[in-house]
């Protein structure tokens, strides 16, 4: 499919990238060691539940001496910073602490994580890079529909809108018609929120009659939870922006950690010089070379607050080499999360391959929950999508069943499948819940 775009993808010019993304691979790599070394003793020096990792595991900040030795240290993961809520992994006294961010806390405990007046510096100005990455430019006004409050993607986009020196417009989520309204009144050339909720604000646009490509928009940063290609084509065709995937989470920083380049479109560009990442397999967490999949890894390289080690963001990816910035290796989109992969009768599968089905099937539109229950001992997945607005009733059960049909021929597994009236689904900080787990324990 040829997506006509509003404004070509186009090379930032030198003189807007930053020091860092102009370095030499070898500058890049004697940067991260510094940085890891320094991150790896402020850890150990003040954050107790790291000493006593460390010691456990019979390594010590001084065994560093390269960039592969990150992986003699333990991990860390959602469990560590549970275990030691609500500030036991800060690295700094309290008062120096400028800011908390913190999880939903659904499944159990929040993750709590903290920030010093740097970190958050730091973090608007890598945000900033994104954006310029992305496509924006000083200047331009961004219309930031993340979430805001304990959730980081709003903020987080916030600061670095204004750092890059661009013009936040602070909606948040929620309250659709509205947000139609501001776009189409504010006029902004760039807009940040979820994929799925893009294609809520999309069906808005429709039923207001209101033409999404006819508007101000040129480019669409995108993150929060994974979305495929397929769902990049139908945002591009049905507004004529660039969509660019963005990348981050609470416990490494925030969004942008990595973002997707306008000119390539081809995977993320990982801000190295304050991220060190990995990728392991997620089963017996051994390193995997660049090139394969496995789990990502992140180490964060100039944090204060909460320097985190290795920590396991259960989301599965390929690290790649730079192409948009040679010296910045990418990371492919994610496929997945290892702790969201569904094992229905021997058969691994994982949400976004039913997300590429839904989105080719006439009469779906992109909105999908997965519900897994347990009928006389087996497990059964049921697929529920919303129907778009013009498909008639009549035709919702000839869709369900070719989506189940596609389901068994691609997948190999048999679902149920049922189209609800657009709308119902419930959503959650813009994005939907995509797996809802009711088998009997």
């Amino acid at each position: 499919m040829t997506i006509a775009t509003k404004r070509p993808g186009q090379a930032p010019p030198a003189e807007l990238l930053d020091p860092a993304e102009r370095m030499s691979v070898d500058e890049l790599r004697a940067l991260q060691l510094s940085r890891l070394q320094w991150t790896l003793r402020h850890a150990y020096d003040n954050v107790p539940h790291y000493r006593a990792r460390f010691d456990a595991h019979g390594v010590h900040p001084d065994d560093c001496r390269e960039l592969r030795d990150i992986a003699r240290f333990p991990t860390t993961t959602k469990a560590d910073l549970r275990e030691t809520y609500p500030f036991g992994m800060f690295a700094v006294p309290r008062e120096r602490i400028a800011r908390i961010h913190a999880s939903s806390g659904t499944t159990g405990r929040p993750t709590v994580v903290g920030y010093t007046a740097g970190d958050i510096d730091n973090w608007a100005t890598l945000v900033a890079r994104s954006i310029r990455a992305a496509g924006g430019r000083p200047g331009h006004r961004v219309h930031v529909a993340y979430g805001y409050g304990l959730f980081t993607g709003g903020l987080g986009a916030h600061y670095g809108v204004e750092k890059l020196g661009a013009t936040a417009i602070p909606v948040s989520g929620g309250m659709t018609p509205r947000q139609v309204q501001l776009i189409t009144d504010f006029e902004p050339e760039v807009i940040m929120l979820t994929p799925s909720y893009m294609l809520t604000l999309l069906d808005e646009f429709d039923r207001q009659g209101i033409d999404p490509r006819a508007t101000s928009l040129r480019i669409g940063i995108f993150g929060a939870e994974p979305w495929t290609e397929r769902m990049r084509a139908e945002i591009e065709e049905r507004t004529g922006i660039h969509a660019v995937d963005i990348y981050g989470l609470s416990e490494v920083m925030g969004p942008g950690v990595s973002q997707e380049c306008v000119e390539t479109k081809d995977g993320l560009h990982i801000w190295e010089d304050h991220f060190l990442p990995e990728v392991v397999d997620p089963l017996d967490g051994d390193p995997l070379p660049d090139g394969e999949e496995g789990e990502l890894l992140f180490t964060s390289l100039t944090k204060e607050g909460l320097p985190i080690i290795r920590y396991r963001t259960r989301d599965l990816t390929t690290l790649l080499p730079g192409t948009a910035r040679p010296q910045m290796r990418r990371m492919a989109k994610i496929t997945g999360r290892s702790d969201d992969m569904i094992i229905l009768r021997g058969v691994n599968l994982f949400p976004t391959q039913i997300e590429e089905i839904v989105l080719r099937t006439p009469g779906c539109a992109p909105h999908f929950q997965l519900e897994l229950s347990t009928e006389q001992r087996m497990d059964v997945l049921s697929v529920r999508v919303e129907a778009r607005h013009d498909t008639p009733a009549e035709r919702r059960e000839a869709a369900a069943a070719e989506l189940v049909r596609a389901v068994k021929e691609t997948i190999g597994v048999t679902v149920t499948c049922s189209l609800v009236d657009p709308d119902t689904l419930e959503r959650s900080v813009g994005k939907l819940q995509r797996l809802v787990d009711r088998r009997r324990s």
